[in-house]
């Protein structure tokens, strides 16, 4: 096993044994696992700066050698747990492949607040993004996880307000069904180090507490991979062979693809849940990021 996958692996791996050795609830669970961005290496040359962006508070993330482009980043952690400071080292390799600003939405969590507060406040940072003078077609969104899904809702929550589409999306094992009517999430239960047995990561617990007690799993805003795709931007989809929501990202890009929209896919063998966190440690975390990069840059300016 390399340095760099024992890195990740390990962290769920402890995070998972303490927490179902105390019985934690999700809530407690997610306090556990706030740590989670530790694994990251500290990219660099990147400066990070605490803003309030139309009323949501978010974290920029400059590399010091930048271009014009911003990635509007949407953090995962399953609407319970993650923030800007789990997810700063991860977002600023990922600026710095792109040659791009990252700005981190920091929204609200679960259970205190439920569907759609968090597309919202998404949509609103993208928005006052767009009135500072930042051209749509030098946006895109990104996000992991749970903020993968975000990140696509929040295509589909700014176009009810009548805003442009952003340039691009970049999504990183992204939770897109609530339903979780899929494949995967049993046949890749021995082998998810995060939400397999005996994890607490109770994925239906979680879209639970996001949905509320009204709430509909296949609701487009909540559950993307039931939304009308065409249209959509450019999207480019990571996902680890090991992890239960495998064919969530399958089926999005299939339904992509059908729906005409330009996608690529990677499935990276015997990866865990967001392996991209394990950057600066080498491959295949340093190299998906690389691909990313590559990708969106001449795409966002």
């Amino acid at each position: 096993m390399s340095t760099l996958v024992s890195t990740l692996d390990d962290h769920w791996r402890a995070t998972n044994a303490s927490a179902a050795e105390a019985g934690l609830s999700p809530e407690e669970f997610a306090a556990l696992n706030a740590r989670w961005g530790d694994v990251t290496a500290e990219p660099g040359a990147v400066d990070y700066a605490e803003i309030n962006a139309g009323g949501v508070p978010a974290l920029w993330a400059v590399p010091h050698d930048v271009g014009g482009g911003v990635i509007v980043c949407m953090h995962g952690g399953g609407f319970i747990g993650g923030s800007v400071w789990t997810h700063r080292k991860l977002f600023g390799h990922l600026a710095k492949a792109a040659g791009a600003r990252a700005l981190i939405v920091e929204y609200h969590h679960t259970p205190m607040h439920q569907h759609p507060v968090q597309v919202d406040q998404c949509t609103d940072v993208y928005g006052w993004l767009l009135e500072q003078g930042v051209a749509a077609r030098d946006v895109a969104f990104s996000g992991d996880s749970a903020g993968g899904g975000l990140a696509l809702t929040t295509v589909l929550r700014a176009r009810q307000r009548g805003l442009p589409d952003p340039a691009a999306l970049l999504l990183l094992s992204p939770w897109t069904d609530m339903t979780f009517d899929y494949p995967s999430i049993e046949t890749n239960r021995p082998t998810d180090l995060l939400f397999g047995d005996p994890s607490p990561a109770d994925l239906h617990g979680l879209a639970a507490l996001f949905l509320g007690p009204d709430g509909d799993a296949r609701d487009p805003l909540a559950s993307p991979a039931f939304a009308d795709l065409v249209g959509m931007p450019p999207m480019y989809v990571q996902v680890g062979g090991a992890e239960m929501l495998l064919d969530d990202a399958r089926r999005l890009v299939a339904r992509a693809e059908q729906a005409g929209v330009a996608v690529r896919l990677d499935v990276v063998d015997g990866q865990q849940h967001t392996f991209q966190f394990d950057a600066g440690h080498g491959d295949p975390a340093d190299a998906a990021i690389a691909r990313l990069g590559a990708w969106v840059s001449p795409l966002i300016g």
